[in-house]
C-alpha cells in the first residue's frame, strides 16, 4: 500500500522526472546499502512513481491512437498500437 508521504509531489512530475527518480530508487535498493525502514519508504515511493509512469504512458498511447491518419492526412479512426 502506498502512503500519502510516498505520493507527495509525484503528481507534478513529468514522465521523465518520475522515471529518473524511479531508476535511482531501484539502483539504491539493488545495492542493498539502505537500512530496512528506508528501503520500505523507497519501495512505496517507487511503486507510486511506477503508477505515475504507467498512467502517463497509457494517456500518451490514447493520444497516438486518436491521431492516426491516412496518407492524404484524413483521420481514419483509431487503432490499437501493439496488441
Amino acid at each position: 500500500m502506498v502512503t500519502d508521504k510516498a505520493t507527495s509531489s509525484i503528481e507534478d512530475l513529468s514522465f521523465e522526472q518520475a522515471l529518473a527518480e524511479l531508476e535511482t530508487i531501484v539502483r539504491n535498493l539493488e545495492q542493498g546499502n539502505v537500512p530496512l525502514e528506508k528501503s520500505i519508504e523507497l519501495y512505496a515511493r517507487g511503486e507510486a512513481l511506477r503508477e505515475k509512469c504507467d498512467g502517463l504512458l497509457k494517456a500518451a498511447e490514447e493520444k497516438v491512437e486518436k491521431i492516426q491518419m491516412n496518407n492524404a492526412g484524413t483521420a481514419v479512426g483509431t487503432e490499437a498500437l501493439d496488441e
